[in-house]
């Protein structure tokens, strides 16, 4: 492995690499150490949403190079898939470092390949990037971003004319072709002319569909204490002024965190499913009463939300009890609004709570489940497009307010989240008792995540074979309640270990497992398409008969989930 990383990283000494590229290469080979092999010792894979990675020199890594290849790949794709047509793509970009630059850099490669670009002119929201695609009519998008990752982190997520991420048959189509790119038929002599900056028109614009899509009405919107941070990241652009535009008043922005920053210099991650990165947040909730406190990731499509619970302590609540929460307040509003028919659906996906297919259910409307990631809830709408979509999540903090963006959204996201809890306080409750109260209804729901992080080569490696060893050593009782069903969502097939049964399981492979047992439990485990980790979801259920007997039950339910991850030697 070490000489094929050198032999790689010798080729990028001479042209078409530039002198600075040359440079730092040679002392990373001088050095000799891990970082040159980590840099060479593979090509940067372009997934089946693009790319994200380590900035620096290297196959391996985000930069000019590897940049520059994924985008001829894609235009030569989009040129081919749209002959004899004027195409045009949209370009976002967050407030990482060198973030302003990759956009410019992507811009002049499309250009130079005579695709019009439409450059947002300083960093926004990725919501906002999949709404331009379909407003301006765009044949693909592209948002330079690392989402939640550490700051020596970047990527390239791509997506399609539907505003979704890309997926089949596009994706595979998309990376052959990125596959077939030398790094010296890259095309870097951009067209300034065929570059058009877009900005507070197309704010505008998505700010007030943002607002007619996630307010119902306007009870308590001036008592409603609210604390906001942006992380440092990109939702301060917009957030505000969505909030003001809704006609919320008593805002209070986190000062430290409302600079946009990629060295996120007060958190030690800007992820919002972390109740450190919003310290500060609930910290000032706490000093000023607020009714709810709320958070974003750097790209502005998570959103962390917490609240008081009953003893006024502010809980962060996780992804599914927002999920749950958002979805049963929709299904609420288009049953008054007698908009329900038979003819709707909510999205989630295969490691999210069973509880929301439990509320679909009960107002009859239908859950579509998928795969994780908001690109296969995008495929749902657009394989569906003869039935309403409601709205649809994901237990990693993402939701997406109807269907004018198609990926997740904290921006409506948030002002959903507001109108629901400004709605509850009139009546005298709060977004934790609303959540309780529909526990009483349908079963408390606990759910718990683990994330094992192993780094590098060897890392990778490690993962794989926990994976394996799970599907070779299958477990046959969890927390002494019997597995009934093992979803193998690689090999397609679903074993029902009572009755020896097997069926097929009808959504693409991946490489996912899940168990379910007969109390009710489910057990998955799937290793991260975006992060070095292997993630374990926990979800256990158990009748909730009233609220105030929620903080036992919650006690129960936890330490049911820690003899699981302790049987399972986590």
């Amino acid at each position: 492995m070490i000489k094929n990383a050198l032999k790689t990283a010798q080729t990028w000494l001479t042209e078409p690499f530039d002198t600075d590229t040359q440079n730092k290469v040679k002392r990373l080979i001088d050095a000799h150490d891990e970082n040159l092999i980590e840099s060479f010792y593979k090509n940067m894979a372009f997934g089946t949403g693009g790319m994200r990675g380590i900035m620096g020199v290297g196959t391996n890594r985000i930069n000019k190079y590897t940049l520059g290849r994924a985008t001829q790949g894609l235009s030569n794709y989009i040129k081919q898939r749209f002959p004899n047509k004027e195409l045009s793509v949209a370009i976002n970009y967050d407030c990482r470092h060198n973030s302003t630059e990759f956009s410019q850099l992507v811009a002049d490669v499309f250009s130079a390949n005579n695709i019009s670009v439409y450059l947002f002119e300083e960093m926004r929201p990725t919501p906002e990037l999949s709404f331009a695609v379909r407003y301006l009519n765009c044949d693909a998008g592209i948002v330079l971003t690392a989402s939640h990752n550490p700051p020596e982190y970047n990527g390239y997520k791509v997506y399609w004319n539907d505003g979704g991420q890309i997926v089949p048959p596009e994706d595979n189509e998309i990376i052959a072709e990125v596959n077939k790119v030398a790094f010296d038929a890259i095309n870097f002599n951009g067209k300034a002319d065929l570059i058009q900056k877009v900005g507070k028109a197309l704010d505008a614009a998505f700010l007030k569909e943002s607002v007619a899509q996630s307010i119902f009405n306007k009870k308590g919107f001036a008592d409603l204490n609210i604390v906001y941070t942006s992380l440092h990241g990109t939702s301060i652009k917009l957030i505000p002024d969505a909030l003001a535009q809704a006609g919320f008043t008593k805002v209070n922005i986190v000062p430290e965190q409302a600079e946009p920053d990629g060295d996120f210099p007060t958190v030690t991650s800007p992820n919002p499913e972390e109740p450190a990165a919003l310290k500060m947040a609930i910290d000032l909730g706490k000093k000023i009463g607020a009714d709810i406190v709320f958070g974003t990731d750097p790209d502005s499509d998570r959103l962390g939300i917490a609240t008081p619970d009953l003893e006024g302590n502010i809980k962060l609540l996780n992804g599914n009890q927002t999920m749950v929460l958002m979805v049963h307040y929709l299904l609420k509003q288009w049953q008054k609004q007698g908009k329900l028919n038979g003819n709707q659906f909510v999205g989630s996906t295969i490691v999210s709570t069973s509880l929301i297919d439990r509320i679909c259910d009960s107002f009859k409307v239908e859950t579509k489940v998928g795969l994780t990631g908001f690109k296969w809830i995008a495929k749902m709408i657009r394989d569906s497009d003869s039935m309403d979509f409601i709205g649809g999540g994901e237990e990693s903090f993402g939701f997406m307010v109807g269907d004018f963006v198609r990926d997740k959204d904290a921006v409506s996201a948030a002002l959903l989240a507001c109108q629901i809890a400004s709605e509850a306080k009139t009546k005298g409750s709060s977004l934790y008792k609303e959540l309780l109260t529909i526990y009483t209804q349908y079963g408390f729901y606990k759910e718990h995540l683990i994330a094992i992080v192993k780094k590098g080569i060897d890392g990778a490696e490690i993962i794989e074979k926990m994976m394996i060893d799970l599907r070779k050593h299958p477990l046959k009782t969890i927390d002494n309640s019997p597995v009934t069903e093992l979803y193998d969502y690689q090999s397609g097939i679903c074993v029902n270990f009572i009755t020896g049964e097997k069926k097929a399981i009808n959504i693409p492979k991946s490489n996912v497992l899940i168990y379910h047992t007969a109390d009710g439990s489910t057990i998955a485990a799937r290793p991260s398409g975006t992060e070095p980790k292997i993630k374990f979801y926990f979800s256990v259920n158990k009748t909730l008969e009233t609220i105030e007997n929620a903080a036992e039950m919650e006690v129960q339910l936890d330490a049911k989930i820690q003899r699981i991850i302790k049987d399972m030697n986590l």
